[in-house]
């Protein structure tokens, strides 16, 4: 955003040894927890969930597909996601990246092209990491999702779909 350092993005180079990846064609069904760096090019049917304190980082690629919320605190989005994202930290829509739910975010990067077809909350990082922390639970403990936690807090939001392009172009 405005005044913001804009080169704070997190990549893979910073999580050497410490990255998994789903290849293409692997379906996964149940949650996933990790630390360090998700690689994703086939299909998780479940959550993902990393710690909220991390520079964790999530990539889907574009053949990527998740049904379930995702609350990883950096994360660039270039596949297709069916549940609720949560970012604390840096959050990439890329141009191929479908989100078809709700997108609660600290800061948000929305390439031409990208998609949001359900509200756009931006979160103060304060609220973001305290959602993030009630919804998820370290691996240690059993996983609860709080459905519609946080809807009483002020916030700003945006409810309908949302297509990132170019403005001169719908003009």
């Amino acid at each position: 955003m405005w005044g913001k350092e804009k080169n704070k993005k997190v990549d893979f180079d910073s999580h050497a040894g410490k990255t998994t990846m789903v290849a293409k064609g692997t379906r996964i069904r149940g949650d996933i927890i990790f630390d360090g760096g998700l690689l994703v090019e086939g299909i998780i049917i479940g959550d993902i969930y990393a710690d909220v304190d991390s520079d964790s980082l999530l990539r889907l690629s574009e053949t990527a597909s998740v049904e379930g919320d995702i609350h990883v605190p950096n994360m660039v989005i270039n596949g297709k996601v069916t549940g609720n994202v949560f970012s604390s930290g840096h959050l990439e829509l890329a141009a191929k990246g479908v989100v078809n739910g709700d997108v609660h975010y600290s800061l948000v990067e929305m390439i031409v092209g990208s998609e949001v077809n359900g509200a756009l909350v931006h979160d103060q990082l304060e609220s973001a990491v305290e959602q993030t922390k009630k919804t998820a639970q370290t691996p240690q403990q059993e996983l609860i999702p709080a459905k519609g936690a946080g809807k009483d807090k002020a916030k700003d939001s945006a409810k309908d779909s949302f297509v990132a392009g170019d403005p001169a172009k719908s003009a």
